[in-house]
């Protein structure tokens, strides 16, 4: 296996998580393994066990230390399954919040996992507040296209700075309506 950790990243709203599944079972077949990890999940646990927390969306509303304590524990946490078997990482580039855009992965993060590879999952912003409102599951602030779309490439800019820091290659794989398993496929190539 070429990878031994995987970053994937994209708004919420955009299906990351879900074509990350997908290809993870599809890789399964072919006898490829990746852990899945998701980081908010992670720091989730982190947060709740705290206090911080009841719902996985008031993270985001946590002040930027908070969150950024938070990161760093999740991080440690991935780091060490690293070591033993390869890991897909499913988080967001950046987060926003009501003080601007804080790095998903920020360089204590990033220093922990090493990723090989960050892959940036991405479609048109209408298409992701279309699903965002379709999904009743989450707590999601309305958001405007534009700002949809003022978030992918904030989330592009720092797909490609974590690149930079970590020696890891960045690919952008598009989830447009209907075609998910294009997408899958699109995320199995890289990850063979």
């Amino acid at each position: 296996m070429k990878n031994n950790v995987v970053v994937v990243t994209g708004v919420p709203g955009v299906g990351s998580t879900t074509v990350m599944q997908k290809a993870m079972d599809k890789l399964i077949e072919e006898k490829i393994s990746y852990k899945m990890v998701n980081f908010g999940s992670m720091m989730f646990e982190v947060a709740k066990e705290e206090g911080l927390a009841e719902e996985r969306d008031q993270m985001r509303k946590l002040n930027p230390e908070t969150q950024k304590r938070i990161q760093k524990m999740a991080g440690r946490k991935i780091a060490e399954l690293s070591k033993h078997s390869p890991v897909a990482v499913d988080t967001h580039s950046t987060v926003k919040t009501p003080k601007g855009y804080l790095p998903g992965l920020p360089a204590w993060v990033l220093n922990e996992l090493n990723p090989d590879m960050v892959i940036v999952v991405e479609t048109d912003g209408d298409e992701i507040l279309m699903r965002r409102m379709g999904d009743e599951s989450r707590n999601r602030d309305l958001e405007t296209t534009k700002s949809i779309e003022e978030h992918q490439f904030m989330n592009r800019c720092a797909a490609m700075a974590y690149g930079v820091l970590t020696g890891a290659t960045v690919k952008i794989v598009k989830n447009k309506n209907g075609l998910v398993d294009n997408a899958v496929e699109e995320l199995i190539s890289v990850l063979r």
